[in-house]
């Protein structure tokens, strides 16, 4: 099974609770480039007529409108996005450590009103698949290492128009350390924080959130507003 800008690989394997054999389709998106809802839809219909039980997309960037197609018909369709570190795999030493796939669903965020007609984002916390153990780890705002508003987003690229840094650690120190300066303490007030300054109501109506844990791991959410 083939097609453009990925490639298909028939997968058979026992995932559902009965333990019955499906047939998965695996989609994998350009090494550089953005993954777009035509192209889910493209491969979706070829899976489809393939007879497969889902398809498993896999890519280093989705754009907005995909975020939103999850089924075409009876086949599902799961997206894994692939950390940006396959790009240098060769050049990085692998400490297990880090998902080189990652099977989200989306960050905990508000949306929270403010004066003068504008409004502002709090983190709430993130969700991250762990394929070592099986487990969907569920993490507040300690276990996010920094989050980024794009205020106005245009769904073909993410703008960072605003910066936070978390964690359950001391950042403040880890930042000093890594500067190997002195940080202003008030400026650093500013931005570590899980809820964001107020901003105006963007013109696109689309707010994007884009999360990082610890582990390196990067999820986002697109918001209409």
């Amino acid at each position: 099974m083939t097609g453009w800008p990925g490639y298909y690989i028939c997968a058979e394997g026992r995932y559902d609770e009965n333990s019955q054999s499906r047939r998965a389709g695996i989609f994998i998106g350009p090494e550089f480039g953005t993954v777009s809802r035509p192209d889910l839809v493209a491969a979706s219909r070829e899976a489809l007529d393939a007879g497969f039980d889902i398809l498993i997309a896999c890519a280093f960037n989705y754009d907005a409108h995909s975020s939103e197609f999850n089924k075409l018909g009876p086949v599902p369709v799961l997206k894994a996005r692939m950390n940006a570190d396959l790009h240098m795999a060769d050049d990085l030493k692998n400490t297990g450590q880090g998902n080189l796939l990652v099977i989200f669903g989306e960050p905990d965020v508000e949306v929270l009103a403010a004066k003068n007609d504008e409004m502002r984002i709090k983190i709430n916390g993130v969700d991250v698949f762990h394929p070592q153990t099986g487990e969907v780890v569920s993490d507040g705002p300690d276990g996010i290492a920094c989050w980024f508003i794009d205020t106005d987003y245009n769904e073909e690229s993410f703008f960072v128009r605003h910066a936070y840094f978390l964690g359950a650690s001391d950042p403040y120190k880890s930042l000093k350390t890594t500067l190997k300066a002195e940080i202003d303490a008030d400026a650093w007030a500013t931005l570590n924080r899980d809820t964001s300054h107020p901003f105006p109501k963007p013109e696109s109506g689309r707010v994007a959130v884009k999360v990082i844990n610890h582990l390196g791991d990067e999820v986002m959410k697109v918001l209409r507003v």
